[in-house]
């Protein structure tokens, strides 16, 4: 009879076992019973109950960086609310009160753009409808969204106080902006100007730099010639005057040569004077012609331009050079200025000829150089006006003679007319050298996806340089940059990103040409070019938005509302109806939000955080860092923390058009939020995170053991009682390894949340339930677990560990599995007000941690390797089923692993029936391991070979430890 037989022969003793009881479902549910949990915290107001929790506890903000409310939630904003809720969750379990107030940015073009694509469709006129008319269209949408957006985020299992946001749409927001922009323009901080910014024709906008992506283009390249005018003496073989040669620039917007009054050249760069002796007929580089080139870019430059010879006549010394002549000299009455030669420093030798054409109205360049000559410029008597040569619709103006109709961009975002109706006028007049197609990395509006343009318009800037207050050197880069030093920065490479930005970017543009935002709310005289600064009408201002809304600026008689009589020519001073940009806005939450006792008592400021992704160092970092330099004098966070992009599961850019987004309500209608949750948390956020299927079923699998281990924690704890607990000092020494495990997790817990290492939790905590609960310690446990009297003290102080392990493990993934940790925990503690997420991570004793036994341990788990390694050996050839048919010899030559193994029954820890320790030579290895079967009679119930079955005639088929479990059962009227 084999052992099959045997055991079917035997008496059923299942029913005496200590066997897993729960109803904790194997079977997550999660897409259904999620929604049950976050009925449950509604109706609790587990919100609330954290807060008045909370109370006296150090404050910890994270504070929110708002969505734009336009659309469904996409997998970016699941990554970044989840990683939020990581950190105020962990936050406020490690004894922080961390609030958090969710918000939402409601102004600007995203929202205005998708009215007046209803607009579009339904073939209405925007212009023909009343501003205040098209802001309501925009509220309302706005709202819609908000409302939309925040149960999409509440799905996702982020706590916050949603019943109470933030919006920058809400009157006290857009009262506090206005009154944020007053204090700056009382600082003398704000002023108006002219400089070139990028603008959408599509959009009718300026627009910021965080505004803008980058995307493949074709433009049209040209090389022009510049005939030389006039000189300081000499230059080449001859006088300027005799000499007929022309300066050569090249550029890839043929369009603004009209626009062009400089020419800048390095005197870092080596230039020649070059002459053609070859090349063919008609060519428009033709044989005698000479140019003036950079000599590292001579060669490629007659390549281009088909010469098929040429020779270097002597160097060029720019200095010499004064003025050249415009290409376009004369068309149309127009062009018949000198064009000035300028030293800059932005011109290179990496490509074109060496010279940098200069249009100031069209290039931060162009302009800064323009700017820094102009006291030179006038010294020559040339005109230092900017023009207007392009409009807002992005056709020429009249300061384009010769040009008139011409289009640079149409209102569709495609290519207009102006570089070929420039390019033949160049052709036609002899000026043109070469021309050629480049592919490169434009700029196009993120939102149109159409190409931008740099235009020169009056703008509403902040200075970035100029003395605050008239105190010498302190500017708002200047306390920017001190800002970004004293901010703790995740990862630490942000700071220097953040800084380089600071550091390099020109002053701060703060209007656009909308309507749905809060207004410049300034008064401006043209002719003293003064903006009126008096408190009585910023008062006004402040408190009619703060009853009415922004919408109070756009009334009937707004003007003589607000003005008043501060001023006795309020003839001469005009209302700014320009709107702010919407970066300037969400710039200010800090004022009106982290500020506002009234409204969210938990928040501080400055904020102990700002977490958004790496693209926020232009957006909202950058602006929110402006903003309170600006009227603070320091930031408004002490941390910054960034995350990257999700990509599909082959690290490509997720596209609609290629089929490869991840929907986060497909993923949670499938496996739930908890799943998604797992995946941002396993993941390094600091890098572009993928995510697809098979990512998405490696996550889910990863959850199964998890909640598989949750699940036999649960089953077995069914038979603890608080009452037979153990103390620490009387378990055996698996217990206290096992409790000292938990200590040194607890540290590496602890540490990691507050490094905001989510990965490093994940990680640790899967290995030690995976491998170290699941795959050693439970495994060795069950037979105690199941079999061992109720007295036994080996049986109670497992359970008495697994309590301590399930209590700590629903503490330490609550904030990641938060869903499945309140399921877990409410299975065990019942009650109106009961909630794993208003615990804090519990605080071990000290006398967990024991070094010396860890170490121990180690040797032991060594020798149970061998042993194991032999057993499947054993199991392969089939000479044995269970592990407990085995009693291996062992052989231990190492002292300190002999030591460790022979002080504890190591078959207990290997599952055999026995083992026979031997000391001795082990054939060179520290253990040998060499295979028996079991000896003795097996027992019915536990199904261990002992030889004492049979001991007691009450249970002739049990041995003595099972027979004894059995009178204990009878004695306490359980099932025998």
């Amino acid at each position: 009879m084999n052992d099959t037989q045997k055991a079917a022969a035997e008496a059923d003793y299942s029913s005496t076992l200590f066997l897993p009881e729960t109803n904790f479902p194997m079977r997550a549910g999660l897409p259904d019973r999620e929604p049950t949990w976050l009925q449950r915290w509604e109706e609790m107001d587990i919100y609330g109950l954290q807060r008045v929790r909370a109370q006296g506890k150090p404050l910890f903000t994270l504070h929110d960086g708002p969505p734009y409310a336009n659309g469904n939630i996409h997998i970016g904003h699941a990554l970044n609310k989840i990683l939020k809720d990581l950190v105020t969750r962990s936050k406020s379990m490690l004894g922080y009160n961390s609030a958090y107030v969710p918000g939402w940015d409601c102004h600007g073009l995203p929202i205005e753009w998708k009215i007046e694509e209803q607009y579009r469709a339904k073939g209405q006129d925007k212009s023909k409808v009343a501003i205040n008319e098209f802001r309501a269209e925009c509220r309302s949408f706005a709202q819609y969204w908000v409302d939309t957006q925040r149960e999409e985020f509440k799905r996702l299992g982020v706590t916050g106080d949603w019943n109470n946001p933030y919006l920058t749409m809400s009157f006290d927001a857009e009262a506090q902006i206005a009154r944020e922009l007053h204090k700056i323009a009382m600082s003398g901080q704000l002023y108006r100007g002219s400089k070139p910014v990028m603008w959408s024709v599509v959009e009718r906008t300026a627009l910021a730099e965080a505004e803008i992506e980058y995307q493949d283009y074709e433009s049209d390249a040209i090389w022009v010639k510049f005939p030389i005018h006039s000189g300081n003496g000499a230059f080449g073989t001859g006088t300027f005057e005799d000499m007929n040669a022309s300066v050569v620039i090249w550029t890839t917007t043929p369009w603004t040569i009209p626009a062009n009054r400089a020419i800048s050249y390095s005197s870092k760069i080596a230039y020649g004077l070059y002459e053609v002796t070859a090349a063919p007929e008609g060519n428009w580089a033709s044989k005698g012609e000479k140019y003036v080139l950079a000599d590292k870019l001579a060669a490629d430059t007659f390549a281009k331009a088909k010469v098929e010879s040429f020779v270097r006549l002597a160097d060029a010394d720019m200095s010499k050079v004064v003025s050249c002549k415009h290409p376009l000299n004369g068309l149309a009455g127009g062009y018949m200025f000198e064009v000035p030669l300028l030293d800059g420093e932005h011109v290179t030798d990496d490509v074109g000829t060496g010279f940098v054409h200069t249009a100031p109205g069209h290039g931060l360049d162009d302009f800064g150089i323009w700017m820094d000559s102009a006291r030179q410029i006038g010294a020559l008597g040339i005109d230092t006006a900017i023009p207007y040569v392009v409009d807002d619709a992005g056709f020429y103006t009249k300061e384009a003679p010769g040009f008139d109709g011409a289009r640079v961009i149409d209102d569709a975002g495609k290519k207009g007319d102006a570089n070929n109706r420039v390019i033949t006028a160049l052709a036609e007049r002899g000026a043109m050298m070469a021309r050629g197609r480049l592919k490169h990395q434009y700029p196009h509006s993120w939102r149109s996806k159409k190409p931008v343009i740099f235009r020169n318009t009056p703008q509403w800037f902040v200075y970035m340089d100029r003395d605050i207050m008239g105190k010498t050197g302190d500017t708002l880069r200047t306390r920017s940059l001190a800002a970004i030093d004293a901010t703790t920065f995740y990862p630490a490479a942000g700071q220097n990103r953040l800084r380089s930005m600071i550091a390099e970017r020109p002053d701060w543009v703060l209007s656009r040409q909308r309507a749905w935002g809060v207004p410049i709310a300034v008064f401006y005289n043209v002719g003293s070019n003064e903006i009126l600064r008096d408190e009585a009408v910023n008062h006004r201002i402040g408190q009619a938005f703060e009853d009415e809304g922004a919408d109070a600026w756009f009334k009937p008689g707004a003007k003589e509302r607000f003005l008043g009589n501060a001023v006795p020519d309020p003839e001469n001073w005009t209302k700014i109806d320009d709107i702010l940009d919407v970066w300037f806005e969400s710039g200010t939450t800090h004022s009106w939000v982290l500020r506002n006792p009234q409204k969210w008592p938990d928040l501080q400021f400055p904020a102990g955080m700002y977490l958004e992704g790496s693209d926020q160092h232009r957006g909202w970092f950058h602006s929110s860092l402006l903003e309170s330099c600006a009227t603070n004098g320091y930031a408004p966070y002490a941390s910054v923390l960034t995350h990257g992009f999700t990509l599909d599961g082959e690290g490509k850019k997720m596209s609609k058009s290629l089929g490869n987004t991840t929907a986060p309500q497909d993923v949670i209608k499938q496996f739930g939020a908890d799943i998604l949750r797992l995946w941002v948390a396993q993941s390094d956020y600091a890098d572009d995170l993928r995510i697809g299927k098979d990512i998405i079923n490696t996550t889910v699998d990863s959850y199964r053991k998890l909640r598989n281990t949750m699940r036999w924690l649960l089953g077995n704890l069914a038979h603890y009682k608080a009452g037979e607990a153990v103390a620490h000092a009387e378990m055996p020494e698996l217990e206290r390894l096992i409790l000292n495990r938990l200590y040194e997790l607890d540290g590496l817990v602890r540490d990691a949340y507050n490094d905001y290492d989510y990965k490093r939790v994940v990680a640790a905590l899967s290995n030690f339930m995976n491998v170290e609960l699941s795959a050693f310690y439970f495994d060795i446990r069950k037979d105690a677990l199941y079999c061992d009297p109720i007295s036994s003290v080996r049986r109670r102080a497992c359970l008495t560990v697994l309590d301590s392990v399930f209590d700590c493990l629903t503490a330490w993934l609550a904030p990641i599995l938060v869903f499945t940790m309140e399921e877990c925990w409410l299975e065990r503690h019942s009650g109106a007000t009961e909630s794993v997420h208003l615990r804090e991570f519990p605080k071990l004793p000290s006398d967990w941690a024991d070094k010396a036994l860890a170490t121990k341990w180690d040797d032991i788990k060594t020798v149970r390797g061998y042993v194991t390694k032999e057993l499947e050996v054993a199991r392969r050839d089939k000479l044995i089923g269970s592990s407990l048919e085995a009693a291996p010899k062992v052989t231990i030559s190492d002292a300190q692993l002999w030591d460790a193994a022979s002080s504890i029954d190591l078959a207990e820890i290997a599952i055999t029936s026995a083992i026979t320790l031997v000391r001795g030579d082990a054939g060179g290895e520290p253990v040998a391991v060499e295979f028996a079967k079991a000896t003795g009679t097996r027992c019915a119930r536990s199904w261990k070979y002992t030889d004492d079955v049979g001991s007691d005639p009450d249970y002739p088929d049990l041995s003595a430890r099972d027979a004894q479990a059995m009178r204990e059962r009878a004695a306490a009227g359980l099932a025998a």
